[in-house]
Parts: structure tokens; C-alpha cells; sequence
């Protein structure tokens, strides 16, 4: 392999930003696919700038291989008004350099498969750009990008604006493009799923390491732990997340391969992510039994069908992830439970000791004239999150901010600062239920680790929309699907089940099937009444089972522990006995209702 770019002895610095890169030496091989990743303002879309040629150190070398065909997604798109989809996609006037029209093997019809797996297939190619949204364009522009070939893909922040299904589709296609690629991105499942590489830009140096996300983050930590030069507060943040990562969903896409043992000492001593029978005990506390009832719920937006009909029962302590495309009303649904709105027909109950917060899209509602720490503290002063009780400034600290830092003005703060500040604030407020729309927007992968931290521990009901499939395996426990057709479907397999019910239903004859079967009247023969009742046991023995698969677990552990103690085995058998069969009971008894219950 030989390398295509070298950066050599590289410095970069901007005046009022300071100094980002300092004497920086590093190399790109002609098939690497390397995530870059850091705190928001490190310098990461400077290396890519630089990478690109598109600017010039302050000193030192860029070098490219003769004849290096780069393409390039920046963070910003100038992109003309009167441009057709056509003429973004198949033109040339726009790309970076050494990139032809070399789109010919694509087609029309290569060119519409693009545009679709990236959630623009509705889209004609002769249609303008200029009343798109930046979302809309960025989609199109990434089309652009890929239907050429090219020695090397850059991309910022290439997920921006993807739902679930157009960031798997994407880190599939990409893993079929030849060439090098180098990513900006805050999705972690992404670094996982596309990189064989990692950069970090961190205190104005590129740090390389072998292995998506999870390989970095134990790399990482292990090299903290080695030079003792990282603070306590960190470096116990990073053994929590090493812990997720070793002990989390069984799909991780990649698994670290190296220092397993010192991985292993890290977290000798980490407790379990979630202790989830503890925190719905304490949900159950804060909240009662009754959070949201949603009676044959219709809801609208302006013109347009979200819910039909739909019965829905939200307890304490449940944690939810409401999965769906862009459009497909989960905003929506979350402002209905928020109390922002009101169903178009049927009935929603709310229970009386319900104290929602609502994380929005939305920046405005946070005090310019204020400065970051007098912000927080108009809230509160003091905030009890679970077991910990943090001030202001602490709060402040969890999500990044410093001593000087706390002290700047609002109106002064980055998109991504804004957006930690929301977050402080919805917190302080001392919630017992969360609303969370798209909460991972803007935030760098630091801070969603300490985001996840403190929902890991954190006592109430929470609903999550979101198309970060990291934070949706790591901090909920059961996902629900919004596919457009006002249904709100339970998805036991979580994101995996959502993305093959998503693509099942591209496939062709698939609405004239399922129109064909809603326009047919229920075998059953349950009246709406009955069918209501009928989904409110559902949910009452999903919640038995859950909790009788936690005793099996507890059981378990007990027998692993007193080994060597045969009265002890002999009862907890015993005990252990009686609960599997308790579960096979319920697990039949739902069986056998689920049968009889049409799918929301």
C-alpha cells in the first residue's frame, strides 16, 4: 500500500480560534477508511479542509499523489438556485478537484437508486433545488459525491439529515465503494460499521489508532490510563463507556481485537450500565401507574394522517425509542405527549403526577442575554439527578463546559454548545419524564457519552426520537416504529426489526397488499373496546415478563456466587424452577392474545 496524502510537520491556526494543529505528521493510505473524531472546535473539519487541498497550511507540507481524484462533502454547500437535481448530481461546476463527469455507468436509473437510499427517491431529477431545505440539498449533493469514482471520499458530517434507514444504506453502500475514505461524524454506529481506522484531534495533534469507535475508545482510555494525565472525573466516564461497549447489544458491529486483558481491568470494578428493576422502582415512585393512555387516538398534521386509531399505553419507568423516517410524524407524537398540541379525535391521559420536559429541534427558547452558568442557574442552582446531587457549575462541567467557558455569553455559543445548554436546562428542571427529539444533534461523541452516562441512571419514563442507532441500543430497552401509515408498531428486534419492516415495504406490491388487508374487516371479530383491552394486557404482560427475566437473571448470579454452598444451590434451583415456569405461562398467555390483536 502506498500512501496518497502526507502531512508533513503541518501547523493551522485561525485568529480569534487559536491554534488547532500543531506540527502535525501523519499518512493516508490509498485503501484506509479512517473515522476522524474530537470535541466540537478541535480542529477536525480544518483537517479535512487540508486533506482536500481546499486550504493551505500555515506551515509545513500537504502532499497528494499525481493525478489524486478527491471528492468532497463540506459542512457548507453553495450550491446555485436555479440548479436542477440533474445538474447538481450529473454536473461538474461544484466538486472539488481532479473530479470529471464520470457519471455515465450510473444513469438515470443508477442515479434515482442513489438518490433513494438516501431518502430522496420522491424526488424528480429535473426538480430545483433552491426551495429545498439544507437537509434536502446536502442529500442531494452526497449523490453527487457518489456516483463518480474517486481515489478519495471526505465527508463532514455525512449522516446529517439520514434517518436509520438512509445511515445503514449509506455505511453499506460505502463498504462496497473502492477507495479511500475519511469521515467526520458524531454517529458512532457508523464509525463502527464503515472505519478501519481512527484519527483523533485532540490538544492540536492527530493521534491514530487501528479500529472504529469501540477499538478507540479502549485504546484510547488504555493510553490515559498508561501517562496518568487525564483528570479523574474523564477517566471514569471512559470506563463507563468501555463498559457499554463490551457489555452491550450483541450487534455491535465491531468488537475490540487488542488489549483485552488490560480492557478487562479497566472495568473490573464498573457497575452494570442500567439496573433497570431499580430504576422503574424509583420511576414508579416519582410517577405512579399512570403516565400516558392513548384511547383510538387520530392525530394530524395540518392535512396530513400521523395516528389512526391508535391505543397506546406509556408506564413508569419505560424507556422508548420511537424509530421512523423523516416526516413520519415522531415529532409530532412527542409534542401530543408533550402537551403541545391535542389529538384530532380520540382521548389522551396524562397522569397527575406527570412533570414532562421536552428537548425540541429548536434553539430559541434559550436566554442570549444571559451567560452560560446564569442560564443554567435560572432553572436551578442544585439539581438531584438520580442519586447525585450536582450544582450549576458541576452540571455544567458533565456536559463539557469549563471554568472560563461557563462564564461566556450565550448569544457566543456554537450550535453544539446550544445544544448542551438546552439539554443542562431540561435537566435542571428536575423532570420525572423525557421527551427527547433528535437530542444527538451537534453534540461531539464526548459529550454523548456523558449525555448516556446520566440517562443510564436516571429514574422516570423516557421517549426518545432519534436516528442515532448508538444511543437508541444503549439508553432505551424497547423501540416502536412510525412508518407513515398511522400506525405506531412495536419492533421487538429493535433497529434491526425497524430497518427490515423499512425495507420491506419499498419492495413493490407492498402498499397495494397491506391496503388490501387494512380495507378487510378483522377476523377476530373484537370489537374497538375489546381490542383496547386486549392491547392494555399485551403491554401489562410484556412489563411481567421483563420483570421475571430480571429475577432470572438475579437467580443466576446468586448461583454463580454461592458455588460452593449446596443448601443455598438446592433453593435457589428451586426458586429458579418456579420462575421459568411462571415465564413460559406468561410468554403463552401472550402468545396467545397477541394472536388475536391486530398490529397498531
Amino acid at each position: 500500500m502506498a500512501n496518497i496524502i502526507n502531512l508533513d510537520r503541518v501547523n493551522k491556526g485561525y485568529g480569534a480560534a487559536g491554534q488547532l494543529l500543531t506540527d502535525v505528521s501523519i499518512g493516508l493510505d490509498d485503501d484506509a477508511r479512517v473515522g476522524i473524531v474530537g470535541l466540537n472546535g478541535a480542529g477536525k473539519s480544518t483537517l479535512l479542509r487540508l486533506l482536500a487541498k481546499a486550504e493551505e497550511p500555515d506551515s509545513g507540507r500537504v502532499t497528494h499523489r499525481r493525478d489524486l481524484r478527491v471528492a468532497t462533502l463540506p459542512q457548507t454547500l453553495d450550491l446555485a438556485a436555479e440548479a436542477t437535481v440533474r445538474d447538481v448530481v450529473l454536473g461538474t461546476g461544484w466538486l472539488a478537484q481532479g473530479m470529471g463527469a464520470e457519471h455515465e455507468w450510473a444513469g438515470d436509473a443508477g442515479v434515482r437508486a442513489i438518490l433513494d437510499g438516501l431518502g430522496m427517491g420522491h424526488l424528480g431529477l429535473e426538480t430545483p433545488v433552491g426551495p429545498m431545505s439544507g437537509g434536502e440539498r446536502r442529500r442531494v449533493a452526497l449523490a453527487a459525491l457518489l456516483v463518480r469514482d474517486s481515489d478519495l471520499l471526505i465527508l463532514d458530517e455525512p449522516t446529517n439529515h439520514l434517518d436509520v434507514a438512509g445511515v445503514d444504506w449509506l455505511a453499506r453502500y460505502l463498504l462496497t465503494r473502492r477507495g479511500a475514505l475519511c469521515v467526520v461524524t458524531h454517529d458512532r454506529w457508523f464509525l463502527d460499521a464503515v472505519c478501519t481506522a481512527t484519527w483523533e484531534v485532540v490538544d492540536e495533534q492527530v493521534y491514530a489508532y487501528e479500529g472504529g469507535y469501540a477499538a478507540w475508545i479502549l485504546s484510547r482510555a488504555e493510553r490515559q490510563r498508561v501517562a496518568a494525565a487525564v483528570e479523574a472525573r474523564r477517566q471514569n466516564l471512559l470506563r463507563k463507556e468501555i463498559a457499554w461497549l463490551r457489555r452491550g447489544p450483541p450487534a455491535r458491529t465491531s468488537k475490540p481485537q487488542f488489549r483485552i486483558d488490560a480492557a478487562n481491568a479497566l472495568i473490573a470494578d464498573v457497575p452494570p450500565v442500567r439496573d433497570t428493576v431499580s430504576l422503574q422502582r424509583l420511576a414508579v415512585t416519582r410517577l405512579g401507574k399512570q403516565v400516558y393512555d392513548l384511547e383510538n387516538v387520530t392525530l394530524t398534521a395540518g392535512s396530513k394522517p400521523i395516528l389512526n386509531g391508535l391505543t397506546w399505553q406509556v408506564g413508569p419507568g419505560d424507556r422508548i425509542a420511537v424509530l421512523g423516517a423523516n416526516g413520519a410524524g415522531k415529532t409530532t407524537l412527542l409534542r401530543l405527549l408533550a402537551g403541545l398540541s391535542t389529538p384530532s379525535g380520540g382521548r389522551l391521559v396524562t397522569g397527575s403526577t406527570v412533570r414532562a420536559a421536552f428537548l425540541s429541534q429548536e434553539l430559541r427558547e434559550l436566554p442570549g442575554d444571559l451567560r452560560l452558568l446564569e442560564a443554567v442557574e435560572e432553572v436551578a442552582k442544585r439539581v438531584r439527578l438520580g442519586d447525585r446531587e450536582l450544582s450549576a457549575g458541576q452540571l455544567a462541567e458533565v456536559f463539557g463546559f469549563t471554568d472560563k467557558r461557563i462564564w461566556t455569553p450565550v448569544s457566543d455559543l456554537s450550535g453544539g454548545e446550544r445544544r448542551r445548554l438546552q439539554l443542562l436546562r431540561l435537566l435542571a428542571t428536575e423532570p420525572n419524564v423525557l421527551l427527547l427529539d433528535e437530542p444527538t444533534n451537534d453534540l461531539d461523541t464526548d459529550t454523548l457519552a456523558a449525555l448516556e452516562d446520566l440517562l443510564d441512571s436516571w429514574p422516570g419514563t423516557m421517549i426518545v426520537a432519534s436516528h442515532d442507532r448508538y444511543l437508541v441500543e444503549r439508553v432505551t430497552d424497547t423501540a416502536y416504529g412510525m412508518f407513515g401509515d398511522g400506525r405506531l408498531v412495536h419492533l421487538p428486534g429493535g433497529v434491526d426489526e425497524y430497518l427490515t419492516r423499512a425495507a420491506a415495504r419499498l419492495a413493490p406490491g407492498v402498499r397495494e397488499t397491506q391496503s388490501q388487508a387494512e380495507a378487510t374487516p378483522s377476523a377476530t371479530g373484537l370489537s374497538a373496546g375489546e381490542v383496547r383491552q386486549a392491547r392494555k394486557d399485551l403491554a401489562r404482560l410484556e412489563r411481567q415478563l421483563a420483570k421475571l427475566e430480571e429475577r432470572i437473571l438475579k437467580i443466576n448470579e446468586a448461583l454463580a456466587e454461592h458455588g460452593s454452598d449446596y443448601s443455598k444451590i438446592v433453593e435457589l434451583e428451586a426458586q429458579l424452577k418456579a420462575v421459568q415456569e411462571e415465564r413460559g405461562q406468561v410468554e403463552e398467555a401472550w402468545l396467545e392474545l397477541a394472536e388475536q390483536v391486530p398490529e397498531n
